[in-house]
């Protein structure tokens, strides 16, 4: 299983990858929304996306949205991973077509059980 994880702090994507190694899952990276709309493409489909909401030059929801015109990258989950945590900033994130939210800071449990949701890794 591959992910890619998308944020602007290397010490961010550093964490997450490490979590996700924990799962046996490989992650590959991206600093912003167009290095990760990069590595996507380089990479072919991924098993899921996580991606940070404010970064520079493309943020996490204009990516989800770019993604979703793709009709190759429809079922691909997106969970949107930041410290936004107002209602209504949940909601443009799914409304844009991310799958999942995880709000910062986080715990592993609270990765894996959106992992878990999105049926990516077995319960237990």
């Amino acid at each position: 299983m591959k992910a890619l994880i998308i944020d602007d702090s290397r010490a961010m994507r550093m964490l997450l990858k490490g979590t996700l190694r924990g799962l046996g899952i490989e992650a590959v990276e991206g600093g912003n929304g167009r290095e990760g709309l990069e590595t996507l493409h380089a990479n072919g489909i991924v098993d899921f996306v996580m991606v940070d909401w404010h970064m520079p030059e493309m943020d996490g929801r204009e990516f989800v949205e770019v993604v979703r015109k793709d009709a190759k990258y429809a079922a691909m989950p997106i969970i949107m991973v930041t410290s936004e945590t107002e209602m209504d900033k949940i909601t443009s994130a799914l409304e844009a077509g991310a799958n999942e939210y995880i709000m910062k800071p986080f715990t592993k449990e609270s990765v894996i059980q959106k992992l878990q949701i999105l049926g990516l890794v077995k319960e237990g």
